[in-house]
């Protein structure tokens, strides 16, 4: 992706289902649980650089030591940074552990436990401070009211969830939707202890407590605190008496991916880093239900049910072209469709051109959507090839040449942009910044003539920025007689807000050329038009709101589109003279390479959720009032 997105997080986490010094005498690693955690969390690196963090629960603590820790950071390396403290710790692990000796373990290493809850962060409006790094903690002098919460999701209506706590007569301290959400739980969690003190009523003391903590039903507690919530979530929490949970919104439309053993209970958000840590084949581990909520008690046991209706899946897409790591099988046969899907059209655009076009692609996370590209431009090619072949072979005019040929033709593909560092723009000025960016990929000279065509593969291209500051000028330096930009994704034409940091309209550069699009026809009236569509809307109760900006997109094709971002791309002062082209993945295309994953709102306006429409109408007004800055959300 030319374009950074962000707060596609991470979750990891572990619960083990044996004693401590079980995991000494099969593995040969008391801390077996903890180590797994950091490799879940290394293994989904690329789902959160702006923070981590971890938290751990003990079991069976005696009163007076520490039974939930939690250890976080916001600097570089993150993940380094919190297992460097955790590590202090347990280098003391230099000795066998036994039953015996288990709670003398626990109590030197203080992130020994059996319940492990990490998280990666990538940062949204709310900034990158320590403060925003899950897992949050809400503290209590009763074990089973402790806990501890991180999540993959963003809340379309948290001012409301915001404004219900205050109705119920609570006094929350910040209005983020982590903290919201946290709240919310931590009140309903409260309030299932106040069910069950009163049922126990008889008992007294440490044995009510106990049995409270035994009794606590997870289920029902998410299930009255979930009401209200619209949006795109999965959430992992640690409860202070060993309980924890797992659940996920009823669209499905974040991913959580369960891996259950005789030893272990282990999530996270994709199924290729539990196959890896685990060594598991990848058919062996099961996603969360939509609309589930999977408890692990105390005791080892574990219950999935609804804490909510299901609804209609719709499976974000964006995991799958571009944050999820490529080593899931069915991820990596879903990039390759897609890239396989636009070759029809890329053959088409580029007509006689292919005879010298060279194909490469721009970032790495494209590269497998290029082979799928570069196979079926191939196949085709050869197809064409034989078809002439075939038809001298009729009348008899073949030659030992055109035999060659066919056994020559081949799609010609090199490696001609590298990213090698993510460069600083330390330096605020803009003519400065854009030298900057400008040199962020570093190209292969020699390999392109002046009358070559360069197609170069991108997994999607949202704002167009780094098309335009980087690297059309970079590829440009090559000097082909054509570049053409392919984009294995659709145009992003409306804002996300159920996880990606999508929510200003006007940055997308789809958005950018429905507009020009619309000023070059004359008619700019569909503006206010539209804004007046929106503010109507915004007075009518949630679900009965519809996307107003759909009639902005519908007055062009996609073909009519992707030739105006071309020009939008392009940059004024560009020293060279060849021509520019952009070809986007249709919806068509992209649907038919991920049947199962649905999620595709930021193409079509279609949102999963009532939320999702307001959220496109307020962003619109935003755009339209000339205060695109502000969140939708």
């Amino acid at each position: 992706m030319s374009d950074r997105l962000t707060h596609e997080c991470g979750l990891a986490f572990v619960r083990l289902r044996k004693p401590l010094h079980y995991y000494q005498e099969q593995y040969g690693d008391a801390a077996w649980g903890l180590r797994k955690t950091y490799l879940l969390m290394q293994k989904q690196y690329n789902r959160g650089q702006d923070g981590a963090g971890l938290a751990t629960v003990k079991f069976d603590m005696p009163a007076g030591d520490n039974f939930l820790l939690r250890v976080r950071s916001d600097k570089n390396n993150a993940i380094e940074r919190i297992f460097d403290v955790i590590t202090e710790d347990t280098a003391q692990l230099n000795k066998a552990i036994s039953a015996e000796t288990e709670m003398d373990a626990k109590r030197a290493c203080r992130f020994l436990g059996e319940a492990y809850l990490g998280h990666l962060r990538y940062g949204t409006h709310a900034g990158n401070s320590m403060a925003m790094c899950h897992p949050f903690i809400r503290k209590s002098n009763i074990a089973s009211r402790n806990i501890a919460l991180a999540g993959n999701f963003n809340m379309t209506n948290s001012g409301d969830l915001f404004n219900r706590l205050v109705a119920y007569g609570l006094d929350p301290v910040g209005d983020n939707d982590t903290q919201v959400i946290l709240e919310k739980i931590s009140h309903f969690l409260n309030n299932e202890h106040e069910r069950l003190i009163k049922q126990h009523e008889n008992l007294e003391g440490r044995v009510q407590a106990q049995t409270v903590s035994k009794e606590l039903d997870l289920g029902r507690m998410l299930k009255k605190a979930a009401q209200y919530w619209d949006g795109g979530y999965v959430f992992a929490s640690l409860v202070g008496n060993g309980d924890a949970f797992i659940c996920r919104d009823p669209a499905g439309i974040r991913p959580a991916f369960i891996y259950v053993n005789d030893d272990v209970v282990a999530c996270a958000s994709e199924r290729g880093a539990l196959a890896n840590v685990f060594n598991v084949d990848p058919d062996e581990i099961e996603q969360v239900a939509p609309g589930n909520i999977v408890v692990i008690k105390r005791d080892g046991s574990i219950h999935a049910s609804e804490f909510t209706t299901p609804l209609e899946q719709r499976q974000c897409s964006f995991e799958r072209i571009y944050f999820s790591r490529g080593n899931d099988p069915l991820i990596y046969k879903q990039r390759k469709r897609l890239g396989a899907n636009l070759a029809p059209r890329v053959m088409t655009v580029l007509g006689k051109d292919i005879e010298r076009a060279f194909f490469s692609y721009i970032p790495n996370t494209a590269e497998t959507c290029f082979l799928g590209l570069l196979e079926a431009v191939g196949g085709a090619l050869r197809s064409l090839e034989a078809d002439v072949i075939w038809d001298k072979i009729q009348d008899g005019s073949v030659t030992r040449t055109d035999l060659t040929k066919l056994n020559h033709t081949r799609v010609q593909a090199e490696l001609i942009a590298h990213k090698d560092q993510r460069l600083r723009t330390f330096i605020t000025h803009d003519a400065a910044r854009r030298d900057l960016v400008s040199h962020i990929y570093d190209i292969t000279r020699g390999l392109i003539e002046k009358d070559d065509t360069l197609v170069v593969v991108d997994d999607s291209i949202v704002r167009g920025t780094t098309l335009r500051e980087s690297i059309i000028t970079s590829l440009s330096q090559l000097n082909p007689k054509r570049i053409v930009v392919v984009s294995s994704a659709p145009p992003i034409m409306y804002p996300d807000c159920y996880g990606i940091d999508m929510s200003q309209i006007g940055k997308f550069i789809a958005f950018e050329a429905a507009v020009a699009l619309t000023k070059d026809a004359g008619n700019e009236s569909i503006f206010d038009v539209i804004a007046t569509k929106c503010r109507e809307q915004l007075e009518l109760p949630v679900p009965q709101m519809q996307n107003q900006v759909k009639a902005l997109y519908e007055q062009f094709s996609l073909k009519e589109i992707s030739c105006k971002i071309a020009e939008l791309v392009r940059p004024t002062d560009l020293d060279w003279n060849g021509k520019l082209d952009v070809i986007y993945q249709d919806v068509e295309g992209l649907r038919a390479a991920m049947l199962d994953y649905t999620g595709d709102w930021y193409f079509t306006g279609d949102y999963p959720t009532p939320g999702g429409n307001a959220v496109v109408n307020r962003a619109y007004l935003h755009w339209h009032e000339g205060n695109d800055a502000k969140r939708a959300y």
